[in-house]
């Protein structure tokens, strides 16, 4: 058994359920961003259309592919690079994840002007090298104009400071997984790390959010309540009202029967931060299974990639991976290298010291290539 950040102990069938819970959520979000890429910009008369009276029911072609994954999956992936990062350079004595986190989003933004990898750039880690990641899949602006310099944004000195897109919730879910710290910290540290690009209270606010439910889910808390804890940490925030309004629209939508996407939409459309956090956790607080959830996420005329990431992240680490249709896992742009970064994630956070504490001295050195300090 290996001690927690927290201070407990993990044993192996905590180890195994942990890291089927950050695949769960990883694969997840994956998946609800694949399922919403070829609709993303359709009504929903126009969904129907197309592709019958119930909508999407399967993945549709988007970027050339079935099951292409978009902007949130690849800086979702990013946000977890960053924070084993963080966890790995902790012992050079820096411990500032903000920082990692903002060089990992560096990474991400030069995979979508770079034509591919440059392998002499060691410093920047496996996940960087990472050829299929090289590609536009529609980023927002904000997270574009917000990383196009070194300089990190912060909640004092934010980037883009009118911007509340929803850039912000479909990345965050990682934090959440960092089931070792404390509640505040998770909030404080998915805010700071969304004011790199989005400036306007509820686009970091909505993030914290996002991340306390996350976390308080894959603490073995139920959704509503982990909702009912987001709201609480929300109020103590200035500027919260939007993002607490929208989470309460979300609770009473769960009480006014059957689930339609006329009621997904009457939360809004998902383009902004708190409206894709709604959506996407209405959908899985009604969802039967995780399938009919993440359908139900992604039916609607507004940023369903978006909002079916969200729902997906939550599904996944509500269940974990097993739950997960096994033939939407099969299809998914970047499985592998999905479960890798997963599995590295959960290693890292359960056996970090093994693998790179300079008391430790057979830990492995190829985990330091993986993630460098520097």
């Amino acid at each position: 058994m290996t001690a927690t950040p927290g201070g407990g102990i993990w044993g192996r069938t905590e180890q195994q359920d942990f890291r089927s819970r950050v695949r769960g959520c990883l694969l997840g979000g994956a998946i609800g961003d694949a399922l919403g890429a070829g609709v993303e910009f359709d009504s929903l008369d126009a969904i129907r259309a197309a592709h019958g009276p119930q909508g999407v029911t399967d993945y549709v072609p988007a970027y050339g592919r079935r099951g292409a994954v978009t902007d949130d999956t690849q800086m979702t992936l990013f946000t977890v690079d960053g924070l084993i990062r963080a966890h790995v350079r902790r012992d050079t004595g820096a411990w500032h994840p903000p920082t990692d986190v903002h060089a990992a989003y560096l990474r991400w933004a030069a995979t979508q002007r770079d034509w591919g990898p440059d392998e002499r750039r060691t410093e920047d880690g496996w996940l960087a090298r990472q050829e299929w990641l090289y590609s536009q899949r529609a980023p927002g602006r904000a997270c574009l104009t917000g990383l196009a310099d070194s300089r990190m944004g912060t909640l004092d000195a934010p980037k883009n400071p009118d911007s509340k897109g929803c850039g912000t919730v479909m990345r965050s879910a990682p934090f959440g997984l960092l089931v070792g710290w404390e509640p505040q910290l998770v909030f404080q540290l998915a805010a700071e790390c969304a004011a790199q690009t989005h400036g306007h209270p509820t686009g970091y606010l909505a993030a914290g959010a996002f991340a306390v439910i996350v976390h308080a889910v894959a603490r073995g808390e139920s959704l509503d309540a982990a909702v009912q804890r987001a709201m609480a940490h929300l109020a103590a925030h200035p500027g919260h009202e939007e993002t607490t309004n929208a989470l309460k629209h979300a609770l009473g939508a769960v009480r006014q029967g059957l689930p339609t996407a006329e009621r997904v939409e009457s939360l809004g459309e998902g383009w902004t931060a708190e409206e894709a956090l709604a959506m996407g956790v209405y959908c899985a607080l009604v969802a039967e299974d995780v399938r009919h959830g993440l359908l139900l996420a992604v039916n609607h005329g507004g940023d369903s990639d978006s909002t079916g990431s969200v729902c997906g992240n939550l599904l996944g680490v509500m269940h974990g991976e097993t739950a997960l249709p096994p033939n939407w896992v099969a299809e998914l742009e970047g499985r592998a290298t999905i479960l890798e970064l997963a599995d590295d994630f959960a290693m890292e956070m359960t056996q970090g010291p093994a693998l790179h504490s300079p008391a430790t001295p057979a830990g492995s050195p190829g985990w330091l290539t993986r993630y460098p300090r520097t």
